[in-house]
């Protein structure tokens, strides 16, 4: 895997995200989810909801590395903050 630059953070966003959807899919088999509308204006379900913060996290992946020379561990900390707004209120 050298022809990628894998570090702890960038291996931890991936694990992340597969424990989630498996989590996700768990979730959804015991309790079905409902459609409710947020901020939006839109329905939107669990699936969506994790669909717009994952989408969402790489943006600000990327915008991190591309922004600043800091470590990832803070571009964590600001995915977790806009998954949780998202979950909360869209």
């Amino acid at each position: 895997m050298e022809w990628m630059a894998w570090t702890l953070p960038t291996a931890l966003f991936f694990v992340t995200i597969a424990l989630t959807l498996a989590g996700m899919s768990l979730l959804h088999l015991k309790y079905p989810g409902t459609p409710r509308t947020g901020i939006l204006g839109i329905e939107t379900m669990r699936g969506d909801r994790l669909f717009i913060s994952l989408l969402g996290s790489g943006f600000i992946n990327l915008a991190w590395i591309g922004l600043t020379d800091a470590s990832q561990y803070g571009a964590l900390v600001i995915c977790g903050l806009f998954a949780f707004c998202v979950f909360r209120w869209v």
